[in-house]
């Protein structure tokens, strides 16, 4: 089994990105399965019903969020319906949405799980118990498990990894936007990277205009944090290979293509 997940997709910007390039991504690696990071989709924050029926047709399998999963209020009248959209499952219970679904392509079934992280964050229920629960959960149905941890704090996405190696296939960290340089396959068999980076604009700063952020750092003042609508792009994403008979990663490899990395597949 191979899964592309591809990080969190910024604006208008990151939306053409994954327009552009999942096509030649699906072509040059013949994903089983295609995982978008869609929380920061509508305007750099939040998600719209086009924007999930957008990223659907081009060929996503399923839609995990973070913590701006409810910015655009409207998400609130179709997430119930939208069973390929994962949101945060450590959120209290009764909030809409679900927080592990499944899919099926030829006979290959797999979980995906979405945790939210807690340092710098919302407090959040546990996500390290929320994962024990999940992980019993889905593992009655499929040895492919795939985790992505959405959190600020570098220690806390890498004591989650270990905490759940040799249980899952997967965990990716995302919401930091800045791609790490860490993949590997855990000694447990876990595929992990702290982050998989963002989709988006590349001359920005973590996707919203850098003048905008650099004020915001002279000042301390409010600043409306805008995402530009021309100038270069990226796209970042991870490849997993995934031994179905023991839900073990076989194979990592980080995906960065911008102008300095052009994607040559």
């Amino acid at each position: 089994m191979r899964i592309l997940f591809v990080g969190d997709i910024v604006g208008s910007p990151g939306r053409s990105m994954v327009e552009e390039y999942i096509p030649k991504l699906k072509r040059a690696y013949r994903p089983h399965f295609t995982i978008f990071n869609g929380e920061n989709a509508a305007s750099g924050k939040g998600i719209t019903q086009k924007i999930y029926q957008q990223f659907l047709g081009l060929g996503a399998h399923a839609i995990t969020l973070g913590n701006h999963a409810w910015d655009k209020k409207e998400i609130f009248d179709f997430i119930d319906d939208a069973n390929r959209m994962v949101r945060p499952a450590n959120y209290p219970e009764g909030t809409p949405g679900k927080g592990l679904t499944y899919i099926k392509e030829n006979n290959m079934e797999l979980a995906i799980i979405n945790l939210q992280a807690r340092t710098f964050m919302q407090p959040l229920e546990d996500p390290f118990r929320k994962a024990d629960e999940l992980i019993e959960e889905a593992s009655k149905r499929t040895k492919s498990i795939f985790i992505d941890f959405h959190g600020e704090a570098t220690s806390e996405k890498q004591a989650l990894a270990w905490y759940v190696s040799g249980r899952v296939s997967a965990i990716v960290g995302t919401h930091t936007h800045v791609q790490t340089a860490d993949d590997r396959i855990l000694p447990g068999g876990t595929a992990y990277i702290t982050d998989v980076g963002m989709t988006g604009p590349y001359d920005e700063i973590l996707g919203t205009d850098k003048d905008a952020v650099i004020k915001k750092f002279l000042t301390n003042l409010p600043v409306r944090f805008e995402v530009p609508k021309s100038g270069r792009t990226q796209l970042s994403a991870f490849l997993v290979d995934v031994d179905e008979a023991s839900g073990n990663a076989t194979r990592v490899e980080r995906i960065l293509i911008n102008d300095d990395h052009p994607f040559l597949g």
